[in-house]
């Protein structure tokens, strides 16, 4: 029988017992919306630096459709009409800024919360609009994608976690000199600066969620999920990690994961670690700074193998998604740049090899793999 023979049947139905299953009918799709709307909104949060701010291009992303192996991540960025793919249901609150100045952009997410100069989308994308394309298909309903991320910060000073204590200067060299007072001073107050900003402006979004997603219906929330893309900074820094020794960027970055999901009352939460991978392979590496990116690079995981956060915590190297040809090309004496080179820069890389070239194919796999990482966790 059809639903529609109930409602309008062929015979003559009594009005008490039509009534009686209109009722009925009525009551199972309340309790169907019900249970859709008591779902807790599940929450996302991307940190970091300069690349989790996002330096590519959207003039890149027409690049990605050459490589048969990356085509079908272009159809999914871009629609029938050319223009970027709109997340419908994934919703963004993006903090970021300069100079002192913080300032946040929201919205729906697609193409253009990349680097941004002001509170309303730009020109550039990073990890975020991948990650909430492919998020997309595997939660199915309302969600919220929280960013914090500011250009050229460390997590020894910047990112700091409480746990971590004060900044601690090593021991001058014999060329180096002792810090000054003044140093110390500016050194203390900016210890821990943008770990705070990242925590308040998460509370605060979750304070009031439907300003930012306007689909959330009081269902409460879980946060289901950490990204943390950052490290040039720290790789650096030379001072901070002499004789390139970056275990304590390992102890840090552990301290930062317990102190978030602590500050945050998510004591589970998945936390994916997106290793530094510029350069792409060792062998692309000036033999000179090889020991320090192979060294950061498995400091940077190092966490994930801790029993501490077994299945909880994944590293997602970035190294294999470095477009090997766009950097060969980048290295060619500009003389020796054949006009066919010239246009492939221009097409596939916008910004400087430590930014991943502003290629807008490596973060859209950067995005998909973290997305695809949490994924997994929580199948788990």
């Amino acid at each position: 029988m059809q639903i529609a023979d109930i409602i309008h049947p062929q015979t003559k139905e009594q009005p008490m017992k039509r009534l009686a299953i209109l009722t009925i009918l009525a009551v199972a799709m309340l309790a169907t919306t019900t249970l859709y709307a008591a779902k807790p909104l599940k929450v996302y949060i991307l940190a970091g630096q300069s690349n989790m701010q996002g330096p590519a291009k959207i003039t890149t992303i027409d690049y990605i459709g050459d490589d048969p192996a990356t085509a079908p991540i272009y159809k999914d960025m871009v629609g029938p009409d050319g223009k970027p793919t709109v997340c419908e249901h994934a919703w963004l609150s993006y903090l970021t800024g300069g100079k002192g100045t913080n300032f946040e952009a929201t919205g729906k997410m697609t193409a253009g919360y990349g680097a941004i100069k002001d509170p309303k989308p730009g020109d550039c994308i990073g990890p975020e609009f991948t990650f909430g394309i492919y998020m997309s298909r595997a939660v199915k309903e309302p969600f919220l994608i929280i960013k914090t991320a500011w250009g050229g910060k460390s997590l020894h000073t910047d990112f700091r976690p409480p746990s971590a204590g004060p900044f601690v200067f090593p021991e001058p060299g014999k060329d180096a000199k002792a810090p000054t007072e003044e140093e110390k001073k500016k050194k203390a107050e900016a210890t821990g600066v943008y770990y705070r900003y990242m925590v308040e402006h998460v509370k605060n979004v979750l304070k009031d969620i439907k300003r930012v997603c306007p689909e959330y219906q009081g269902q409460g929330y879980e946060i289901a999920g950490f990204v943390w893309l950052q490290g040039w900074n720290d790789l650096v820094a030379h001072d901070v990690y002499p004789k390139d020794d970056y275990s304590k960027y390992s102890e840090w970055l552990a301290d930062f994961i317990r102190d978030v999901r602590k500050d945050l009352d998510a004591p589970d939460m998945p936390f994916v670690i997106g290793v530094m991978g510029v350069d792409g392979d060792a062998k692309n590496i000036s033999p000179r700074y090889v020991r320090s990116h192979t060294n950061f690079r498995a400091a940077m995981a190092a966490p994930a193998a801790m029993p501490e956060f077994k299945g909880r915590v994944v590293a997602v190297q970035t190294a294999p998604f470095w477009d090997e040809n766009l950097a060969a090309i980048a290295k060619k004496n500009g003389q020796l740049r054949t006009a066919e080179d010239q246009a492939l820069l221009k097409r596939g890389t916008s910004n400087a090899a430590f930014h991943y070239m502003g290629c807008a194919k490596i973060f859209a796999q950067m995005g998909k793999a973290f997305a695809e990482a949490l994924i997994g966790m929580e199948k788990k």
